[in-house]
């Protein structure tokens, strides 16, 4: 009968499950009466880990096996890391809801023989791995001195390979760390003066059906307002740029009284040019403040950044 089972699609490598659990296990004490299963699947990110994710192309990289899913009425709803959501979703898909945020910061996670150091006094050529271009050029504008090295596979295996020594560190979402429980390989969170975090890390979305009325009443329990709006000012400021998850575009949102408060970056690949600025506006209209933190940076060069990266970057035809 609708209305008394919910089916979750979701990618299946172990930071996923741990988020879709969850999701699941707080939905089922919201609905006692609810039966809700799981149906997981690898997604074209998880399945190509040879090339750089920004030279797959991004749209939809670990959301499309999800959605298809859902739109021919096998799953009626996805659980996604926000940050891996495009910002325009298929027709007959909509983000129905937005989990409470863990901490979206960035964090610097060292090998054993750097203990004690920071970003700052790393030696010179450190190999820093990161499988992030928004990571990637704001690193490379503070810190030209070091090497950077591509870094793919779950966060369990990032790990491995620098456990091994084949990196002197790695750049990771403290979030997902703090989801796995490895919290404790986190050696410090980068500040924002230095790396502006992902739209939406740190949360989680859940894609549903439009229209799907008794879904969308189920998961709206788990909506965090704040944190909602948040990310919907991230995002519109994303989607205004017509930037994808795999660009050097940051960001960093914050309530000031009654304000919402988003700042943006965008920077070129080699690091060497590096936008950034704020914009602000009532908290209840987060989409137009990210619009109009979008149209700030166009007006000082952002587009022109971003059509070098989209032509660098683009999977050959």
């Amino acid at each position: 009968m609708a209305g008394t089972t919910l089916r979750i699609a979701s990618r299946r490598s172990q930071l996923a499950m741990v988020q879709t659990h969850w999701v699941r296990d707080e939905l089922a004490q919201a609905h006692p009466n609810l039966e809700i299963s799981i149906e997981a699947m690898a997604t074209q990110g998880d399945k190509i880990l040879d090339v750089a994710l920004a030279k797959i192309g991004d749209k939809g990289l670990f959301t499309k096996e999800l959605e298809a899913q859902m739109l021919v009425d096998r799953a009626d709803i996805a659980v996604h890391s926000l940050k891996d959501l495009p910002t325009n979703l298929p027709e007959g898909l909509m983000l129905g809801c937005v989990t409470e945020r863990e901490d979206p910061a960035d964090a610097l996670v060292l090998h054993e023989r750097h203990r004690g150091c920071s970003l700052e006094t790393l030696p010179e050529g450190s190999v820093v791995g990161t499988s992030s271009l928004r990571r990637l050029a704001q690193l490379r504008h503070h810190f030209p001195h070091f090497q950077f090295k591509d870094v793919r596979g779950n966060v369990i295996t990032r790990l491995e390979k620098l456990d091994s020594g084949d990196y002197d560190c790695l750049i990771l979402a403290a979030a997902g760390l703090g989801r796995l429980g490895l919290g404790h390989r986190i050696d410090a969170l980068i500040d924002p003066s230095i790396s502006l975090h992902a739209v939406g890390q740190g949360a989680l979305g859940i894609e549903c059906r439009q229209g799907d009325s008794a879904v969308l009443e189920q998961i709206k329990t788990l909506e965090h307002t704040p944190t909602a709006r948040r990310c919907l000012a991230e995002r519109a400021f994303l989607r205004q740029l017509e930037g994808g998850c795999q660009v050097p575009i940051g960001v960093n949102s914050r309530f000031e009284g009654d304000d919402l408060v988003l700042t943006g970056m965008v920077a070129s690949l080699d690091g060497l040019r590096l936008i950034r600025d704020e914009a602000r506006g009532p908290q209840q209209d987060p989409e137009a403040i990210g619009n109009s933190l979008a149209l700030l940076l166009r007006s000082q060069g952002a587009g022109e950044i971003l059509e070098e990266i989209f032509a660098a970057v683009r999977p050959e035809a």
